[in-house]
């Protein structure tokens, strides 16, 4: 990131915080996180203020329920997709071990395939390589 981009970001955050000052309103910046989105294999580390706290960098970020990376592309999302519905299919097997076929059935269309469906946009076959 140019530098002239990191100065005009910072100030965009002291101007947003001399904001909810004058506007009495409390703003959290441990709930934030700092992403850079870069191709780069080697990405210099960018340090941001709120106020007189620095605000944490993380590699990916969670937004309305979709995971984004860093490098843009959907590995964190398609993983954390596939954990949930595994970790929802483990449970029926471990529950109804026992259980009819009619009613595994109506578990897994009830747990496991809402997960996938929701998600169905990132599990496309052609795009196999962005799971890790």
């Amino acid at each position: 990131m140019d530098s002239i981009d990191h100065d005009k970001l910072q100030t965009d955050l002291n101007r947003f915080g001399e904001w909810a000052v004058e506007n009495e309103t409390e703003i959290n910046p441990d709930k934030g996180k700092a992403v850079g989105i870069t191709k780069a294999r080697v990405k210099e580390r960018i340090s941001y203020y709120f106020g007189d706290q620095l605000i944490l960098e993380a590699s990916s970020f969670k937004y309305l329920g979709i995971i984004t990376g860093s490098h843009l592309n959907w590995a964190d999302y398609v993983n954390y997709t596939l954990r949930k519905s595994w970790k929802a299919l483990n449970f029926i097997m471990c529950v109804l071990k026992k259980g009819n076929n009619n009613t595994k059935r109506l578990a897994y269309t009830a747990l496991v395939r809402p997960i996938l469906e929701y998600r169905a946009v990132c599990l496309d076959r052609y795009r196999v390589r962005h799971c890790t």
